[in-house]
Order: structure tokens, then C-alpha cells, then sequence
């Protein structure tokens, strides 16, 4: 198992709805980081490479992950111990203008576990080019999370967002479990 990898994809503050002054809060984010949190003690217990990715916006003008903001730190309920990998990004896909590939090659890593936020977006972008850049991926379904949404005036509720996302997913992009069953495999 030492070539899997988990990523923690932006479990960062602004998320969280307990959070005082979160700026994008989603649903049930504590639950899913509880999940998150799950894997993550798992991997360092079987000392297996761990991957955190925060996004922060290169400007103030963003709505929520403000450089060098307090809101767009990693959650303490994942925070990273020293020597674990954490890569900022800029963009949705936490491969574009990072080097989470070199990270993950040098490392000898061939399969990844994705957690974190949000469903429709950064997790589905880090799954769909994992997967293109030859990695097996398995999606902790109820270690992610996301919001309601809405479009052509049509309000979708985040577990329908969220489920959208994970059947597409587990359609050709990835296996979609639970934590626990991911965590099993290990």
C-alpha cells in the first residue's frame, strides 16, 4: 500500500460552518471532515504518504480563501504535522500550476483517496485529472462536501449536487465508497 496516497482537498476554514466568519460555508462540513479526519489518522498510522491541498485566491477580491487569511488555513480538525506535504493552489484543479504530480511521482504513489471540498468543483476536477494523468482514484463519498445551488432558477439541494457529482464520478472517473470501506482496503 505504499504507493497510495490520501488528499485532503480544501478542508479550510471558510467551509466550516462553525467557524466564526467563515465566508463560503457549506453543508455539513464538520461531518465530512470528521470522515476526512477518519482516513487521515489511518494513513498515519500505517505511515502512508499524506497530501493536504489549501486553495487561496491570489487577490482580496475573492469571495472566500483570502491570501493569507485565516479563513483560507486548513481546518484544525485535519491539520497537517510537520513533514506531510501541503500544496497551495490558485486554480479548481489541484494539479494545474502546482506540483502535486511531481509530489505524487516522486513518491512512487499509482492510487489516491480524495477527501474534501467541494463536490461539484475541486473535487471533481482533482479526480477527473488524476485519473487522465494515469492514477487510480477512490472518492470517500461521505468525506466530501459541498452546498445548495441553484440554476435557471431551479434550487438544487447539496445532497442532490453531491450525489449528481458521485455518480458521475464512480461512472469512469473513480470507485466511490465510504471512508470506512476505503479505509479497509488499506
Amino acid at each position: 500500500m505504499k504507493n497510495t496516497a490520501l488528499l485532503l482537498i480544501d478542508f479550510q476554514n471558510d467551509y466550516f460552518p462553525s467557524y466564526e466568519g467563515a465566508k463560503w460555508a457549506l453543508s455539513e462540513t464538520e461531518k465530512a471532515a470528521e470522515k476526512g479526519a477518519q482516513l487521515l489518522q489511518a494513513f498515519r498510522d500505517k505511515q502512508l504518504p499524506v497530501v493536504h491541498v489549501r486553495h487561496e485566491f491570489p487577490t482580496n477580491e475573492a469571495p472566500f480563501f483570502l491570501p493569507d487569511s485565516d479563513g483560507a488555513q486548513i481546518h484544525n480538525s485535519v491539520t497537517p504535522l510537520e513533514g506531510e506535504t501541503v500544496i497551495v493552489k490558485h486554480q479548481i484543479n489541484s494539479f494545474r500550476d502546482t506540483e502535486l504530480n511531481k509530489v505524487l511521482k516522486d513518491q512512487g504513489i499509482e492510487k489516491l483517496i480524495i477527501v474534501g471540498a467541494m463536490s461539484h468543483m475541486c473535487i471533481d476536477a482533482v479526480t477527473r485529472a488524476a485519473t487522465d494523468l494515469g492514477y487510480e482514484c477512490h472518492v470517500a463519498h461521505d468525506a466530501c462536501t459541498t452546498l445548495d445551488m441553484e440554476f435557471n432558477g431551479i434550487k438544487v439541494p447539496a445532497a442532490h449536487v453531491h450525489a449528481a457529482f458521485m455518480a458521475a464520478l464512480s461512472f469512469g472517473y473513480s470507485n466511490v465508497a465510504t471512508a470506512s470501506e476505503l479505509e479497509s482496503q488499506l
